[in-house]
């Protein structure tokens, strides 16, 4: 069977609905169709808040026929492949859809044989992941009596970067709160070289490392877990010559095992960590993805109109593109008007300037009721709404971001931007 459409979009994730929406508020009378074989959405941002005890799980999920605009299409269907030079792409059932426009924004994949040892100790042993369940990481965080507390993230591109240290800042507090704070060994391991990577914001996480007493752990990239012995194997990337530090606020009560010059295990009591994760297989093995380099894999775009760099019909946005941005709805927001208004200007032939900067927003909770909200663009260069730093000095922990976080972002996202209103 051959389906044919104006505007096929793969993945009905944040990027993928709130494109269609906005594509219909423009124009009521295109022809759009979704694929996507999901039927539940999920508001992922808030799994963080899940994982401390301060969201109800429940509450970040909804149909997604609930979701899928009035008047476009949805098919429930896995893409196989795409055959760009013919307009089409082939479903898994076998059939074909042709279409006028593409739009590609399928989400990102997590890859758990990413780490030797995850799949088989992933929510289990303590070993607890927000992406994966964040529900485990609360039964984790409940139970948990003391030792070390072992925060990580993978040496890949990630969605929601500032996540994995969320969830390290809420669990801090809440062991404050249980009195187990001092029977406790904070530790944050990461591959990169800094907290983060814009200057204003990692000054203030930073005081709150500080303040916390977290010990940072850099260059130390996670290549093994054994969940049974409790031990996290990492490979220590800091070359020979490098000046750059290692670690930050040592903590002399975390026995650290040598096992050769440049490869160590941490023992943990808890062990968090962001799993490594990919563009879809599909998007991988699919002429739309760069076929070398450093963005192997991931979807092969302009990094300013979001267009495909070989094929001018087909726009890709959203966690799978290759753009050097954090991986955020935040940056989705900002890129989906420029995709709609780059295929406007195809079909009437127009040429009306918008392109994507780069922003993107990382919500960085840094306690209960403290939130830093952390705004940039390509080249880290900082980037805050006009608006929003009239009243509030978005690089400091306060309050009212903590409440934008817990109410008022879920509300900007299920009522105005998947109904293509913001």
């Amino acid at each position: 069977m051959i389906h044919t459409h104006q505007v096929v979009i793969v993945g009905a994730g944040t990027a993928g609905i709130t494109v269609a929406a906005q594509l219909q508020k423009k124009d009521s009378t295109l022809d759009i169709l979704i694929i996507d074989p999901a039927t539940t959405h999920y508001y992922q941002p808030a799994w963080t808040l899940v994982g401390a005890g301060t969201f109800d799980y429940q509450k970040t999920a909804r149909p997604m026929a609930a979701l899928i605009p009035k008047g476009v299409k949805w098919l429930k269907e896995f893409v196989a492949t795409f055959h760009p030079e013919s307009n089409s792409l082939q479903l898994s059932n076998g059939n074909t859809v042709q279409y006028d426009y593409l739009v590609v924004c399928p989400g990102i994949q997590l890859d758990l044989d990413g780490i030797e040892g995850l799949k088989d100790t992933i929510g289990k042993n303590n070993v607890c992941s927000n992406y994966v369940d964040s529900n485990y990481t609360w039964e984790v965080l409940q139970n948990f009596k003391g030792g070390n507390a072992l925060f990580t993230q993978p040496a890949t591109p990630i969605k929601c970067g500032g996540a994995p240290q969320k969830i390290m800042y809420l669990a801090d507090d809440y062991f404050q709160k249980q009195k187990v704070k001092d029977k406790t060994n904070v530790l944050f391991a990461t591959p990169g070289s800094v907290i983060f990577g814009v200057a204003d914001f990692a000054k203030t996480l930073m005081q709150v490392v500080d303040r916390k007493n977290i010990n940072l752990k850099f260059f130390h990239k996670l290549v093994k877990i054994d969940g049974p012995k409790k031990l996290a194997y990492y490979e220590i990337t800091l070359p020979d010559d490098s000046e750059k530090s290692l670690e930050y606020n040592p903590n002399e009560n975390v026995k650290v095992q040598e096992i050769s010059q440049k490869l160590i295990a941490i023992p943990f009591d808890m062990l968090h960590l962001a799993p490594p994760q990919s563009a879809p297989d599909f998007i991988k093995a699919s002429p739309l993805s760069h076929q070398e380099g450093a963005n192997k894999g991931w979807l092969n775009v302009n990094h300013a109109t979001l267009q495909h760099n070989n094929y001018s019909n087909i726009y890709g946005l959203g966690d799978c593109a290759a753009l050097p941005t954090a991986k955020t709805g935040a940056a989705i927001r900002k890129q989906a008007p420029v995709v709609v208004q780059q295929i406007f200007n195809m079909l009437n032939n127009t040429s009306t300037e918008l392109t994507y900067k780069g922003y993107s927003s990382c919500p960085l909770v840094t306690g209960y009721g403290k939130m830093v909200l952390a705004e940039f663009g390509y080249n880290n260069v900082r980037m805050s709404d006009p608006l929003i730093s009239k009243f509030v000095d978005t690089s400091k922990e306060t309050y009212s971001m903590w409440l934008l976080k817990k109410y008022g972002l879920p509300f900007l996202y299920w009522n105005l931007m998947l109904k293509g209103k913001a």
